[in-house]
Order: C-alpha cells, then structure tokens, then sequence
C-alpha cells in the first residue's frame, strides 16, 4: 500500500545519503525511482541531492510554481517510488500534490528533510507533512558539542550564534551546527570554530 513518508532530522542526520540509498536499492532490483529536491537549495546547482560525504546525482528541482503531481505523470507514473529531498523548503501545495501521488497514483512518496529551523520555528513544508504523513520517522544524529541526540539546528555568524534573521539561509557545517536543547541555548563557541577549522 503506497504511503507518504516524512523522515525528518537535525543537519548532518543523514537525510541525503538515505535517498541515495534507497534510490540505489530500487534501481538494483530493476524497479524505476523519481528523485526531486527543492530548488531553493542550490549549495551544487539547482537539481541535485549531495551528501555531505561526497555522493550526488541529478534530480527534478521543484519550484513554487511546480506542480508535483503533474510532474510525477509526465516523468513516470509508473515508478516504484518518488524520494523527495530537503522538503522542508517545499510548499503547502506541493504537499497536497504529493498525497494525490500517494492516493490517485499510488506510488509511495518519501520525504527527507529538517522539521525546525534554526529559530525552533516549523518550515512550512515540515508543518503540512507533520498533518498529512501517513508515517513520520526521525533520523537521529548527535550533538556538534556533545554526546546528547541533536534536535535543533543552530546557525551560526562569525562565530557567534544567531536567533533572528530570515528563515532560509543556505548552508552548511560553516553556518549550522545539530545540537541539543542545551547547547542550542548555550553554545561553547570556541569549540565550535576550532572544530570547523579541523575538518576545513
């Protein structure tokens, strides 16, 4: 039975590479997949899912004006599954198309992305998959300064922490950290900049 899915997480939870993955399991048994990713993330071009360990391939970027359902009936209305990354920056509609996918077309339709943002506030698209999901799963990882699960998102300026500013800033470990409720409230910061010059 097709099913909409909304696996959420905190940055550097993986969300990427578990579409890499699944696409490549479906692939492997012959079976067609429909990768889609929002266009607001354009950190490698608009239309591609990358993963921070270096794994990227095309995918269909979906604007505001996109029409999901439509475009799942023009791409394959066939397909055995459509995986949809960094759906947080996706729109009301576009959820509402994603059920009819699930509902008149019946393909399973897996969504990855963050639940909040940086200041503790839902994205749209994570709100209205919240309420229409048949399945919401958290993909877990830790703490950028210690060993507690992270739950939020903390962005970061200067090497200073940032709670106000507009909702989509583009970025990666040089902007966001995963942290937990603790440390998102009171960040060691020096840690942080010495750990992001190790890794540069």
């Amino acid at each position: 039975m097709a099913q909409l899915f909304f696996r959420f997480g905190a940055m550097n939870s993986g969300k990427t590479i578990e579409i890499l993955k699944v696409a490549h399991n479906y692939e492997e048994q012959g079976k067609s997949v429909i990768i889609m990713t929002s266009a607001v993330d354009t950190r490698d071009g608009a239309g591609f899912v990358s993963s921070r360990i270096g794994l990227k391939r095309p995918a269909h970027a979906i604007q505001s004006t996109t029409d999901i359902y439509e475009a799942v009936t023009r791409i394959d209305p066939s397909a055995a599954c459509v995986l949809v990354d960094e759906a947080q920056f996706l729109e009301k509609h576009h959820i509402l198309e994603l059920t009819k996918v699930v509902d008149q077309l019946r393909i399973p339709v897996m969504t990855f992305g963050l639940k909040n943002d940086f200041r503790n506030e839902l994205f749209e698209g994570s709100k209205y998959l919240l309420l229409y999901a048949d399945k919401i799963e958290e993909m877990k990882t830790i703490c950028w300064f210690c060993r507690k699960k992270a739950i939020m998102n903390l962005r970061v300026h200067d090497g200073q922490p940032v709670y106000e500013g507009e909702q989509v800033q583009i970025g990666g470990n040089e902007s966001y950290y995963p942290v937990c409720r603790e440390h998102y409230f009171n960040p060691p910061m020096s840690q942080a900049q010495f750990h992001v010059e190790e890794t540069k």
